[in-house]
This record gives C-alpha cells, structure tokens and sequence, in this order.
C-alpha cells in the first residue's frame, strides 16, 4: 500500500525546495554542468542511432564530440566575429537611421515633426541616448559575452560534463528507474516518458527549426545585400521557439532597415518581404510539423510566462531550466486533471445512488 497523499506531498515538496534552493544559491557553480547536461540530453538519440549501426557508445561519444567541437570552434573563428561587428555598427548607425527618418517625416508630413510635437521630441531624445550609450553598451555586451565563451571553466568543464554524460546516459537512466518508488514506478515513468516526449518535441526540434530557420534568415538577407543582414537573421532565428514572433520581428526590423538602404527601389524590398513570408511558410507548414510536432503542450504563454518568471528570478540559470520545468509542470497539470476526472469529486457517487435506487 502506498503512502498517503499528505505524505507524498512532504516529500515531494522538500524536494522541490531542495532543487529550489540549489538553483537560488549555486546557480553561477551548476550553470556549465546544466549546459552540459543539457547538451547530453539534446545528443543521447544521436549517439542512440550510431550504436545502431554497430558502434559502442564510446565510439558514438567520441565521434559526436569531435564534430561538435569542431563546429564550435568555426563559429566562434568564422560567425561570432562577424556577427559581433555587426551588432556594433548596427547601433552606431541608429542615430543616422533615426535621423533620416526625421527628414523623411518632415519633407512628407511636416506637421507630425512640427518642434513642439511629441513625436519630435521622441526621437529627439532617442537619437542622443543611443548616440551617448549605444556604442558603449554595444561594446559592453560584446566583451561580456566574450567573456563568458572565452572563460577556461566553460571551455573545459561543458564539454568534459557533456561528453562523460553523454558517454554514461542510458547507465544513469537505469539507476534512477531502479531507484522509483516500487508503488508508484509505472506511473512514475509514464510521465517521465510524456516529460521526455514534451523535451525531445519541443526542445530539440525547435532548436533545429531556429537554427535552420536563423541560417536561412542571415544567408537569404546578406544575399540580397541588406546591411545587418546577419544580425537581424540570426535574431529572427533566435526567437523563432515562440510562434510567429521570430518571423514577425525580423521582418519589422528587416522592413525598416530596407526601407533606408533600398528607398526607391521596391524589387529588392520586396524580396526582404518575400525572405520573411518564405520563412514563416516553411516554419509553419514544413519544419515545425515535421521537427517539433503539434502536440508538445507547450503553450507560446505559459512558455513565456515560465522564461519571464524563472529568468527573473534565478538569471541565466533560471533561463535554461524554464523551458524544462515548464513541460514537467505542463505535464504533471494534465495528469492532475485526468485523475480528478476519474474521481468521485468529478463524477460524484452516481453509482452508489444507482444501486440505491
């Protein structure tokens, strides 16, 4: 006989208050053991299908480190340098881009930039703080990030965590299963499994379509000839796991550059139009059915709600374990509401007064 529910619920709640309070306080020492845990977990069916073909685990980790370093390494020689300059001139040249708004609003419609509107004094205002600090917090946030991928506690402990994870993956699933609750164990792993379909669905899958979709973005833009071109690809791909936000962004941010840089000649806005429209076409109707599905029960809201709220309150840390702790919640909610449909303070005791009757 199980535990009674007052006490599972002890139990679990401490629990819960011990991961809590690991995150609150040791979120900066766990944060590269979680990115390598989380790498493990996004890698373990790779290496799942290269076993398949007949080589060991070891073999499959090996290979699968290797390529994964050495993509790493060519972005970071080849993208990240790239992309960084951009960013920087991008907000150096917002000044010049407000300014060239202000003259076409004032040749066009005079009245809306009269010196006493607010409009004006908006952008105004906009225009000298950009011009005062865009550059310097440009260059701030690019030294930190730097930083931070250039740390030798990154560049050695994430990949040696995710490698020794990856290599010992279906050995520690197996210790924990052992380690369920006998009473309670096949319900236990069928909701690991709806977690793990959650994850696998939305976690891995979106990270492909965003990162398909933010390839496709910062080619087709910088084909064309759009100036941060790359940026605002790499943004909209970004974004892209809350539905129609990525596509919407990037093509706001990709219309208004275009129409600066190409005023005059509507062919190539156009194709920056027609870029975005290609790209939510195929998100919608080729990759995301076929990648991440339709059923993760991952909601845009509450999956924003979950980023807002653990970001806020843990930092970066909280960031990476949102969108996990928002599929556990999801799914520990649905399953909630199945067992009160099939109690009796759902149905009542209908059958009781059935046979009474």
């Amino acid at each position: 006989m199980g535990l009674p529910v007052r006490e599972q619920a002890k139990y679990w709640g401490i629990a819960t208050a011990v991961f809590l309070l690991a995150l609150w306080f040791l979120g900066g020492v766990i944060l590269p053991f979680m990115i390598g845990g989380g790498i493990a977990y996004f890698l373990d069916p790779v290496a799942d299908r290269i076993e398949r073909l007949g080589l060991s685990r070891t073999a499959a980790t090996v290979i699968i480190t290797a390529i994964a370093l050495l993509v790493f390494i060519l972005l970071a020689l080849l993208v990240l340098p790239t992309l960084a300059q951009q960013l920087i001139a991008l907000i150096n040249a917002v000044p010049t881009i407000i300014a060239q708004l202000q003259k076409f609003l004032s040749e066009r419609f005079p009245q809306v930039l009269d010196k006493t509107s607010v409009v004006h004094q908006t952008l105004v205002t906009f225009g000298d703080t950009i011009k005062a600090q865009g550059g310097d917090l440009a260059n701030r946030l690019i030294s930190s990030a730097l930083s931070v991928i250039n740390a030798a506690l990154f560049i050695v402990v994430v990949p040696v965590v995710a490698f020794y994870l990856l290599l010992d993956w279906d050995r520690m699933v197996a210790h924990v299963d052992e380690w369920l609750p006998r009473d309670y164990r096949d319900t236990i792993r069928g909701l690991a499994r709806e977690i793990d379909e959650v994850l696998a669905g939305f976690v891995r899958g979106q990270f492909t379509v965003c990162a398909m979709l933010g390839t496709y973005y910062a080619v087709a833009l910088a084909v064309v000839g759009l100036q941060f071109g790359l940026v605002v690809g790499a943004f909209a791909g970004l974004i892209t796991f809350i539905p129609y936000l990525g596509s919407m962004t990037g093509l706001a941010l990709g219309l208004g550059l275009a129409l600066f840089q190409f005023w005059g000649e509507p062919g190539m806005i156009v194709a920056v139009v027609a870029i975005f429209l290609i790209g939510q076409f195929a998100e919608g109707n080729i990759l995301s059915p076929a990648l991440v599905g339709h059923s993760v029960g991952l909601h845009p809201v509450w999956l924003l709600f979950a980023l807002s709220a653990f970001g806020a309150i843990f930092g970066f840390v909280g960031l990476l374990v949102a969108v996990p702790i928002a599929a556990t919640i999801g799914v520990l909610a649905r399953f909630g509401v199945r067992q009160y449909l099939e109690s009796e303070l759902y149905k009542g005791r209908t059958d009781e007064r059935d046979g009474a009757a």
